[in-house]
């Protein structure tokens, strides 16, 4: 199968900008459920076989390095949250061909002489060795 040619790359990477206009609402993260047990002598969590409280569900995601954030999700919410988890992978797989497709059109786009690559041999700058003066010997 032969390379695809700049109009077509072009085309896909336009096919491509369609797609994520329609991704709509989406954020990062994940969605963790979580049980607890109260630390009450007198609860029924307390006993050995009860999972606990909950489930308490909880969104976090990274902000910046080494931090993380959450927030207590209702349950109400809890589907809408997982959905647009799932559209911010669309949107990264989609972000990721983009970059792709791209990347081949900057390959397969001709450049202009005006951005041709250096000839070899010509100026490199730096100093020349008669610019370094000695000291005499002692």
């Amino acid at each position: 199968m032969s390379e695809p040619s700049l109009p077509e790359l072009e085309a896909e990477r336009d096919r491509l900008y369609a797609q994520l206009s329609t991704i709509g609402d989406f954020r990062r993260g994940s969605v963790s459920e979580n049980w607890r047990k109260c630390g009450k002598p007198n609860c029924a969590c307390a006993a050995p076989e009860h999972s606990g409280h909950g489930p308490r569900f909880l969104w976090t995601r990274s902000e910046g390095r080494r931090k993380r954030v959450g927030r207590q999700l209702a349950a109400a919410e809890v589907a809408k949250v997982r959905r647009e988890l799932a559209r911010h992978a669309e949107f990264t797989a989609l972000s990721e061909r983009v970059i792709e497709v791209n990347e081949q059109i900057c390959e397969a786009r001709p450049f202009p002489a005006a951005d041709a690559p250096p000839v070899p041999g010509g100026e490199k700058g730096g100093s020349s060795a008669r610019s370094r003066k000695r000291s005499p010997p002692r």
